[in-house]
């Protein structure tokens, strides 16, 4: 069964202008950042989606931890940044329209911190926050049988992907299919849904955007479970998508300069020989000049070898 929402106007020309700035960031190839920058977003990420659960670790903490240096912290936080950087180095591997890779990913994420982790509530749960019960979820008999018509939903529904990851996320914390570890898994999920088909959402701190913005965030969840559909929640998301895409745009333009052009072409040609116009069209907003003196001093640098001469001149990386 479908799950309900409304596709409204906001909705269409939020995924219009989406689509615009991922032609944009697939244009200028900015969908695998450089190595150092996927490092720092997917600390950023860690980082802010289990602050939102209360975790107090730092990113030069969490960095500390990634390098295998000792951290002084609550052991519950220590395990839960462990547990999740796990998870998300193991993102490729999991497939987001299987049932069971959803389970496998929670055990990751939430093992030693619950019990039954990645095992699917059989008991009745409902949410607190401070004194008031804010959400009664679905019965525990309900939740295997919910959960099957989502991943449904997920896999057979012709909606744009970025459409279904939202409704996904919305439904996944109105079902609450785990005794802990939803809100983190929501976020996770739709990240890996919306990799499928693009594949910058990868290294794209999005979590972020939801920390700043985590009053709301509880809000729309709030408003849709009160109007029982997904809508106002995917217009919150799909705004937050938005923003990201448009802040990794600005930043990119803003910083990229030789070294950061050279690096980013390095990801993308490999050890493909290219010429200067391979180059260029790489970096749209480059004059010719630019990409000559790039190139001329990747090569004095060692990170590039340069054969033949003027039109017939290639290059290949060391």
């Amino acid at each position: 069964m479908k799950p309900p929402y409304i596709i409204t106007n906001e909705i269409l020309k939020l995924v219009t202008s989406i689509s615009e700035r991922i032609g944009e960031i697939n244009a200028t190839h900015l969908y695998k950042p450089t190595t150092e920058l996927r490092k720092k977003n997917r600390i950023k990420t860690i980082q802010s989606s289990l602050e939102i659960e209360g975790n107090t670790l730092t990113e030069e903490q969490i960095t500390a931890l990634l390098e295998n240096k000792r951290v002084i912290a609550p052991k519950k936080d220590i395990l839960e940044v462990q547990n999740a950087i796990k998870v998300y180095e193991q993102l490729n591997q999991f497939n987001p329209y299987q049932l069971k890779d959803f389970e496998k990913a929670h055990s990751v994420l939430m093992n030693g911190l619950i019990d039954k982790a990645g095992k699917l509530r059989t008991t009745n749960v409902g949410i607190v926050k401070g004194s008031k019960v804010q959400h009664i979820a679905p019965g525990g008999t309900m939740v295997k049988g919910l959960v099957k018509d989502l991943f449904e939903y997920l896999r057979k529904d012709k909606d744009l992907i970025l459409i279904k990851s939202c409704v996904f996320h919305y439904e996944l914390e109105f079902i609450h299919p785990f005794v802990d570890g939803n809100g983190r898994m929501g976020r996770l999920w739709q990240t890996l849904i919306l990799m499928q088909q693009y594949p910058v959402f990868e290294y794209l701190p999005i979590e972020s955007l939801i920390k700043q913005k985590q009053d709301e965030y509880y809000i729309k969840l709030s408003e849709s479970d009160k109007k029982g559909d997904s809508t106002s929640f995917m217009e919150f998301m799909l705004e937050i998508i938005l923003k990201t895409l448009e802040e990794l745009l600005r930043s990119q333009n803003k910083t990229l300069g030789t070294e950061d052009r050279i690096a980013l072409f390095k990801e993308k040609i490999g050890q493909n020989k290219f010429n200067r116009k391979d180059y260029l069209q790489s970096f749209k907003n480059i004059s010719a000049p630019t990409a000559s003196r790039d190139l001329k001093w990747a090569v004095e640098q060692n990170i590039l070898t340069k054969s033949g001469e003027q039109r017939l001149t290639q290059y290949q990386f060391r």
